[in-house]
């Protein structure tokens, strides 16, 4: 009995190695409308051949507008491996590959030295542990647009309440400026 104990205690530590580790999203999936989408660019003044980055950017919308009607050079961080395929294949698409990218990885596990501007769309917890990050990597004038959900501890250069033109809901708009 001892050892089928010892045996069963012994496999379960290994296959706890090997499984895989659940990471923490730091927002749900909810894609923004296209409509804010184009008004958080255009507030936060994202201009042809800026650097941007949009933190979790789920079905890649913001870096695809970025990149094609802004001409930005845009790069989504996105965890989840199937919106990452769908918005890398969208990208591959329109033809987008030389101004968008979509990193499949970890938000919290990425260089935003270069960025002019971001974009970020996660709860205030997720915006909380994003927040010393950014403080840590960004460059003095650097813009960053949250949408629905501040910062703590920044104060907005501005806030923006604006309407979607789809489900009909307000949505508010904070710019950053580091």
């Amino acid at each position: 009995m001892r050892i089928l104990s010892i045996s069963l205690l012994v496999a379960t530590a290994a296959f706890a190695q090997e499984a895989p580790k659940k990471t923490d999203k730091l927002a749900p999936y909810y894609p923004t409308p296209e409509s804010v989408v184009e008004k958080m660019l255009q507030f936060g003044g994202l201009a042809k051949g800026e650097r941007m980055f949009d933190l979790g950017s789920g079905d890649g919308r913001i870096v695809i507008m970025a990149a094609e009607k802004f001409g930005a050079v845009a790069t989504g961080v996105e965890m989840d491996v199937d919106l990452w395929k769908q918005s890398a294949s969208r990208i591959r698409s329109l033809g987008l590959e030389k101004n968008a990218k979509i990193i499949n990885g970890d938000v919290l596990k990425q260089d935003y030295s270069s960025a002019n501007m971001l974009t970020v769309y996660l709860l205030p917890s997720s915006n909380d542990k994003v927040r010393p990050l950014l403080e840590k990597q960004l460059k003095k004038g650097t813009r960053i647009v949250s949408h629905d959900f501040e910062f703590a501890g920044w104060k907005p250069e501005k806030t923006e309440t604006i309407d979607d033109d789809g489900e009909g809901r307000s949505h508010t708009l904070y710019l950053y400026r580091r």
